[in-house]
């Protein structure tokens, strides 16, 4: 199994959701986080003409636990649904994960997702 972690932005998170449903993966976890990369935040013209650095932008974390099969296809997905072009798209991690355990009925890793 692989734990799938994207990070990207806001706006793009309704149509990703409907694309990863449409194609069977509907169990995921967002947060609402607040990063930096290459981009390094933005410049913003505030009252009076000054500049605003904002160098920490706004960013969703989708977190999902697929079976190894699936990893590949997922961010296909995740690519394919969120890709502007632009710096700031995002990125995603994939991080092996031993075990999963639904708590309910106590069922175990492919079983439980």
């Amino acid at each position: 199994m692989k734990k799938i972690e994207a990070i990207i932005r806001p706006e793009k998170l309704e149509e990703l959701k409907q694309a990863l449903t449409e194609a069977g993966f509907v169990g995921m976890n967002t947060v609402q986080v607040t990063g930096r990369g290459a981009q390094r935040g933005v410049v913003h013209q505030g009252r009076g003409g000054q500049s605003v650095q904002i160098d920490m932008l706004p960013k969703i974390k989708l977190e999902m636990v697929v079976d190894d099969s699936d990893a590949d296809k997922v961010c296909d997905i995740i690519i394919n649904a969120t890709r502007t072009g632009n710096i700031g798209d995002g990125k995603i991690f994939i991080s092996p994960v031993e075990r999963v355990i639904r708590v309910r009925t106590g069922e175990l890793d492919r079983a439980a997702l």
